[in-house]
């Protein structure tokens, strides 16, 4: 950097020096010469001092003003020279303005204003003893760029840490405010300044930096050059061994910067991201069971059906034992009205599966043997010690959970918001991560907060599902692995996701609504309790909320859904067909065409319903395939054609209705 830095420098004072001896040379204008002498000395002077400071400059506006400075002494040397010229011919065809010396005077001063704000803004803050530098000459066309030069320069020469982060709250205010000043302080060099701030600092230095990261990264040109910097190592180490407030503020940055620039979600994960937010999503959220018990009511706790699938070893929980202690609330369970027995069949089930992995050893999900959950970690010794019989937190996170329950309530849960959030970015059409995100006890995490959690760590933790759910839904792997019936925790998830449905009063009841979707071909034939919450919400909901439902349903009844048979069934039984037909007639078209596609799927699937035909839907469809903006939709074209000559083959004139 320094010697960069010389180098800018070595050409302006070279020409400083010839603009010096040739103005003594001067045959014309000789008091104007002198006086532009005089000038050139003073920012000579000036410009051998940030020469003998670069160590300290800051390269950026060096660059800049020296540029400027180089500009106006080239101007300077060519005035100087034509002064120079002798004998009377050349002096009398030489023809220099007087308002040349007065531009080129001015220039000059420009410069050394510049220079000598430069020299201010570089040093450290006790040699500037926190004087205002104002703005520089070279401002006068952009007062922003210097304002971000100035912050910037603080944040790497701050005589102390509270002045670094005033600095960095200066940005936060500038990328806040506009998009462009953002993509000026990266390309001002602020990203280092941060960074290391946010290694460094103290905890409010450290959330501002965060926050500025967070805010600079609008577009996936800001976001690959703030990776590139090296951000994912520092919030990685952040989320292990910070402060739980800049947690907070770095699991927001992690999502901004995910939302805007997908391809950065590797990088995190690679850093270990996932694995620490998941952490904190369970911190003080699930509690360990280290014993099978069967509660003596029927009701019972999420974690009394999944910790049967999920008990460590007693020495996976040593390193955390000074952490362990009971959570304050239980959570009933969704399926609380099943019987004792019912639910001991749950866990005697688990335990048999588990029984199956000899040792002390833990499965990892393998993508040749899709069938083992990854919540299933092997313990099979169930005889346990009675000094383990204790309830326990979650060992998830190693050390970063260390100090945390003495953190106000607030704080936990926004960071479990942030934390819910992050994931949800990071998860969006990512296989590797979703794969790791419910390799880990998140799916339980998020059923319990879906039951207890606060608004927005409900509303997050709802978006990651959908993302995770839509991502299992195109990757039959992770449907298997992640979302096999026999989860406790997947149908702890589902439970949560119906309740919402039932309820219908809810602003998550459309993602919970596309998440049930996106599940569809993981339910078994007799899971047919899932159709008659959905196919209510095709009665007189808002437009949104019946296209979801009917997309929904869709994926439960079309072809490629190996029980859609039993599906289509289900939703005649439920009274979907009038619903249907409302919507097709009357609907508007974002409903039109889904439920179209849905009546035509029970039309193909169930032909021979007597519903169907008292419903007269035939006719429904035949008037269908005469509405253009129905017929010509391209997934319908082919598919309304097929479905009308199946219930034509099936249903007689007189069924449909015709007299």
């Amino acid at each position: 950097m320094a010697d960069i830095v010389k180098e800018i420098l070595a050409r302006p004072i070279q020409m400083a020096d010839q603009v010096t001896k040739i103005a003594d040379e001067a045959q014309s204008f000789k008091q104007e010469c002198l006086e532009l002498k005089s000038k050139t000395e003073k920012l000579a002077g000036l410009l051998r001092q940030a020469a003998r400071a670069s160590n300290d400059l800051y390269e950026r506006p060096t660059r800049r003003i020296i540029d400027d400075t180089e500009q106006v002494l080239d101007k300077s040397l060519a005035l100087v020279i034509k002064c120079r010229a002798s004998g009377i011919m050349k002096r009398l065809f030489t023809i220099i303005p007087a308002a040349a010396f007065r531009k080129t005077s001015l220039q000059l001063e420009n410069s050394i204003g510049d220079v000598s704000w430069l020299l201010r803004v570089s040093a450290s803050g006790d040699d500037r003893d926190n004087e205002y530098l104002g703005l520089p000459p070279i401002a006068a066309n952009e007062p922003i760029l210097c304002l971000i030069w100035e912050q910037i320069a603080i944040l790497h020469n701050g005589s102390s840490l509270e002045d670094r982060s005033d600095a960095a709250a200066s940005l936060v205010s500038l990328a806040r405010d506009n998009d462009r000043y953002g993509k000026l302080i990266i390309e001002e060099g602020g990203l280092g300044g941060l960074l290391k701030l946010a290694k460094e600092g103290r905890m409010e230095g450290q959330e501002n930096a965060a926050r500025a990261i967070g805010l600079l990264g609008r577009d996936p040109e800001s976001v690959e050059n703030i990776v590139n910097a090296g951000v994912c190592s520092v919030f990685a180490k952040i989320l292990k061994e910070g402060h739980m407030r800049v947690q907070t503020v770095v699991a927001w940055a992690i999502s901004e910067l995910a939302a805007h620039h997908p391809k950065c979600q590797d990088h995190f994960a690679q850093n270990n991201a996932i694995r620490l937010l998941v952490s904190h999503l369970a911190f003080e959220t699930i509690q360990e069971h280290s014993k099978y018990a069967i509660a003596s009511k029927q009701q019972m706790s999420i974690h009394s059906v999944v910790m049967a699938s999920n008990n460590p070893s007693p020495n996976n929980n040593k390193d955390n034992e000074e952490y362990d202690k009971p959570t304050s609330t239980r959570i009933v369970h969704p399926m609380g009205n099943q019987t004792p027995s019912q639910m001991h069949n749950v866990v005697t089930n688990t335990m048999a599966m588990r029984s199956q992995t000899p040792g002390n050893s833990k499965p990892q999900a393998s993508q040749n043997n899709p069938t083992h959950h990854p919540l299933d970690h092997a313990e099979s010794n169930h005889n346990i010690n009675a000094k383990q019989q204790h309830q326990q937190h979650v060992s998830l996170s190693g050390n970063s959970i260390k100090g945390r329950e003495f953190e106000d309530e607030a704080t936990k849960a926004q960071m479990k918001a942030m934390a819910a959030r992050a994931l949800w970015q990071l998860s969006k059409e990512n296989v590797s991560i979703c794969r790791n995100i419910t390799e880990s006890r998140a799916l339980l995490c998020f059923a319990v907060l879906l039951e207890k959690g606060p608004d927005d760590v409900r509303y997050y933790s709802t978006m990651a599902l959908t993302e995770i759910t839509a991502v299992a839904e195109q990757n039959a792997e992770l449907r298997r692995s992640a979302f096999k019936p026999t989860s406790p925790a997947a149908k702890a998830v589902v439970e949560q996701l119906l309740k919402i449905i039932e309820a219908a009063n809810s602003d998550l009841l459309v993602p919970c609504v596309k998440s049930i979707g996106n599940l569809a071909r993981t339910f078994r034939a007799t899971e047919t309790r899932i159709i008659g919450p959905l196919v209510r919400l095709l009665d007189e909901r808002e437009p949104e909320v019946c296209m979801e439902a009917a997309i929904a349903l869709n994926k439960f009844a079309c072809t490629d859904n190996f029980l859609n048979d039993y599906y289509c069934k289900a939703i005649i039984d439920a009274g979907g067909a009038k619903h249907l037909i409302q919507l097709v007639y009357f609907g508007e078209q974002m409903v039109q065409i889904p439920a179209l596609i849905l009546l035509c799927y029970i039309s193909l699937h169930v032909p021979d319903s007597e519903t169907l035909a008292q419903e007269e839907v035939l006719i429904v469809l035949e008037w269908s395939a005469k509405q253009a903006h129905l017929a010509e939709e391209h997934s319908i074209e082919s598919l309304l054609p097929e479905a009308k000559s199946r219930l034509e083959l099936y249903q007689s004139r007189g069924s449909r209705g015709f007299h």
